[in-house]
């Protein structure tokens, strides 16, 4: 992501160890830290969170499974949502809302500091158009004070991500693309030359049935999973691409890091492009 930030491409998205709907505490608690420490034993070294999953509970398993944290394990985490009593999740972007998400985010994970903090612009799957100059500039008052080391994006147009550059540097952006959503590609090749990392959310996420069809058949060519062949796709992609499958499985974990080492062959990956919606 940075000179003084180096992750490992396959990393893992705590999103699903929250409860149902990513709201509540999981049902099994046990299970969630198992995940969470078989990731890092597999090699992982970029674990995916947000505060206002569960809300809280996701950050507060991480520290539990995890803390101190190893030298090599890089959190990042989101700012500008909540989950409301009903499940949904409003905007946070608010000043005081920003800058109480950073300590809510510290306290929960048991850090001094953050590693990256994205600010969440859009909804789950789309930006929301408009400037976001006040509250990206909250984060990059943060960061001033020591409290965030690097910043990042999510859920954001072009647009938006050259007015936060022109306030702060960023690290990574985060948005929806996947093989059937590409409505990103020119903005992923441009961030990949500026060294930018992209990391793709809900990698099988938004699938016509026919494009779900076309997915299934290729992975059983190859003796795979759907997942797999999505994510080893995505990597092949761009080199700028870093993944973050979730999963409360440590089953499924292993099976997630197997699959991005699969290899596609250009035949494979000419069928795959065809999916694009």
């Amino acid at each position: 992501m940075a000179e003084d930030l180096t992750v490992t491409r396959m990393g893992y998205g705590a999103m699903q160890l929250a409860g149902p709907h990513v709201f509540g505490p999981p049902a099994d608690r046990d299970a969630a830290v198992a995940v969470l420490r078989e990731a890092v034993a597999l090699g992982i070294t970029h674990i995916d969170t947000a505060d206002f999953y569960g809300p809280h509970v996701t950050n507060q398993i991480i520290k539990e499974a995890l803390h101190p944290y190893p030298d090599s394990l890089h959190i990042v985490t989101k700012v500008g949502a909540l989950r409301d009593a009903e499940g949904n999740w409003p905007q946070a972007l608010a000043p005081e809302q920003l800058r109480q998400a950073v300590f809510d985010n510290l306290d929960h994970l048991g850090l001094d500091a953050l590693d990256v903090v994205n600010l969440r612009v859009g909804g789950l799957d789309r930006p929301t158009p408009g400037s976001i100059a006040e509250p990206f500039t909250v984060l990059a008052q943060l960061q001033q004070e020591g409290l965030i080391k690097h910043l990042g994006l999510s859920t954001v147009t072009a647009e938006q991500i050259a007015e936060a550059q022109s306030i702060a540097p960023i690290v990574c952006v985060q948005n929806f693309y996947n093989i059937a959503n590409r409505a990103d590609d020119e903005l992923i090749d441009s961030l990949a030359a500026q060294s930018i990392a992209y990391v793709p959310y809900f990698p099988l996420g938004g699938f016509s049935p026919l494009q779900s069809d076309k997915l299934r058949s290729v992975a059983t060519r190859l003796n795979a999973t759907p997942m797999a062949v999505a994510l080893a796709w995505l990597l092949q992609r761009s080199p700028n691409i870093l993944l973050i499958p979730g999963t409360s499985s440590v089953a499924h974990l292993r099976d997630n890091v197997t699959g991005a080492m699969l290899t596609l062959s250009k035949d494979e990956l000419t069928e795959l492009n065809s999916v694009a919606s």
